[in-house]
């Protein structure tokens, strides 16, 4: 999740990521590419609902604790952060009133924040509060935010409206990392009243506060009276509706039931761009979709590594013979009509960190004489475990399908996706099928996820040919630099194969033609803070 800061800002303005394309120039089946148009300016009219449609339930509302896309979408409604991205995926400031103040040494980060803002419990935001939320990030033993914060060790409240951040060592990510749910910050009022259960009556700023939660049905926001920018919120609420099915997603946008859905399945693009009363938008392209292999996840991820006593944890040439056996372009075409990138890097294939990387080629007959070399007696079982929707159960059969001349018997098992987040934080499966949304720092897609301890580093990789060059990597400020650390990292996690990349997702957001002000960027999360039913004639 995951780098003096005023250098980093710069790098980072002066090499944005644009909105990634899609693989191939479009889809083998004539799949039309939708348009990347990120914000939408026609003029909206105030009042209504809007109902959007999102693919899975995600876990607390809990900033600290919370480790899902959907998550992250139901924040951009509730949940402001310190920093943000833009539509050309620079770093901006959104509660803060500038970028970072860094040190001559780069140990020392100095925030101003903005004034005269409240929480949606009409309680004043302050120095105090962003101090009290960045203290739970760094410390609680169920954070998430350890990883993202490791660098962070003290803030001291200056004044009212200032925060400083004194640093271990430098930490060039820094500012990305507040531009995420590290940035975000909580009511101590809330924190204060409901402690654990933050999450589920969550209170931060805002352009809506958070109203109920049904588990498994649907999320309700509602305009908030004390956003300061309330006047651009046109919405009286947000329904966010739990449809798993991306069939049923799709069918609901066209009824008109739903007027958004996110995370739209390639097969139901072409479908809906043909339909006069939807449109549908480009967004993402910083995420990837892997295979993790449990190496080493023996106690859970954020305990000390030990073996797994399974034929790909105990195996790297079983797990060598298990990506050759892989076809990249073939997953492609065949579960998403040519609409994603296949690869085998965690970095977005536009990032400025990222060099020149060469996949393991699908190769069956080699595949067949690593399982025979090996020992294994065949068929090698393979379980897997899969999120249990539409979509990633068709890409578990393929996988299956492709597995099965090498010598391996994979059993797929989907699970809902709640017990799939637990049972890899607790090490308890065999092989997992994952996805990270990205993040426009490289760090964000690799610490805290294959670095030792990591609260999402599920397949459990420990080694310091991958911890060393990232950890380094986050202390210097040239791109170059950077660049060459991270794939020193990347190629160290390529032999040990706990985890095996498959491809980057473009995420397609459905709309209906009546709703406009909807911000869409390359992070993949719809804003709604301006939405609305367009103006008459618009």
């Amino acid at each position: 999740m995951h780098r003096s800061l005023r250098r980093l800002t710069a790098a980072l303005l002066a090499a944005p990521l644009a909105l990634a394309g899609c693989s191939g120039g479009g889809s083998g089946h004539g799949t039309p590419a939708p348009s990347r148009a990120t914000v939408d300016n026609r003029p909206v009219r105030a009042g209504g609902t809007l109902t959007v449609a999102l693919a899975a339930d995600p876990d607390a509302l809990d900033p600290t604790t919370s480790t899902t896309l959907v998550g992250r979408e139901i924040f951009a409604s509730v949940c402001q952060k310190l920093y943000d991205i833009d539509a050309g995926s620079h770093l901006v400031p959104q509660l803060a009133a500038a970028l970072p103040t860094m040190s001559a040494d780069g140990r020392t980060a100095t925030i101003r924040l903005r004034a005269g803002i409240r929480f949606n419990d009409g309680t004043p935001f302050d120095a105090a509060a962003v101090k009290k939320s960045l203290d739970r990030d760094r410390t609680w033993s169920k954070s998430a935010r350890q990883a993202d914060l490791a660098a962070v060790s003290q803030v001291t409240v200056v004044d009212p409206h200032t925060v400083r951040l004194a640093l271990s060592r430098p930490f060039t990510p820094l500012t990305a990392q507040l531009a995420d749910r590290a940035g975000m910050v909580m009511s101590p009022a809330a924190l204060d009243r409901l402690g654990a259960n933050f999450g589920t009556a969550p209170v931060c700023v805002g352009p809506f506060a958070f109203a109920s939660r049904t588990s498994g049905s649907e999320i309700v926001v509602r305009k908030s009276p004390y956003y300061y920018d309330r006047s651009a919120v046109k919405l009286d609420r947000i329904v966010y509706r739990i449809i798993v099915d991306p069939n049923v997603r799709a069918a609901n946008l066209r009824s008109g039931d739903v007027q958004a859905a996110d995370n739209l399945a390639t097969t139901s693009v072409g479908g809906l761009m043909s339909d006069s009363a939807v449109r549908v938008v480009a967004g993402g392209g910083l995420g990837y979709e892997n295979i993790e292999i449990n190496i080493g996840n023996a106690h859970g991820s954020t305990s000390k590594p030990g073996p797994v006593n399974t034929p790909l944890g105990r195996s790297p040439q079983l797990r060598q013979a298990f990506e050759l056996a892989l076809d990249r372009d073939a997953i492609n075409k065949a579960v998403f009509s040519g609409l994603y990138q296949p690869d085998c890097s965690p970095l977005p294939m536009d990032s400025p960190y990222r060099t020149k990387t060469v996949c393991t080629p699908h190769d069956i007959a080699k595949a067949k004489a690593l399982v025979t070399a090996s020992g294994a007696r065949t068929p090698v079982p393979v379980t897997l475990t899969v999120p249990d929707d539409a979509v990633d159960t068709r890409l578990a059969q393929v996988i299956q399908s492709m597995e099965k001349p090498a010598g391996f018997a994979v059993q797929v098992r989907p699970i809902d996706f709640a017990t799939e987040l637990a049972q890899g934080a607790a090490g308890n499966f065999d092989v997992l099928l994952d996805a990270w949304s990205g993040r426009i720092d490289p760090d964000g897609d690799l610490s805290g996820l294959v670095t030792t301890g990591g609260a999402i580093n599920y397949s459990g990789v420990s080694d310091p040919g991958v911890d060393g060059p990232i950890r380094q990597a986050s202390a210097v400020t040239g791109t170059g630099q950077r660049a060459a650390l991270y794939a020193k990292a990347i190629a160290r996690l390529a032999e040990l194969r706990g985890l095996i990349y498959l491809y980057h997702a473009q995420l397609y957001l459905g709309l209906s033609k009546s709703v406009a002000g909807v911000a869409y960027y390359a992070d993949g999360i719809p804003r709604f803070a301006t939405a609305g039913y367009a103006a008459a004639g618009r």
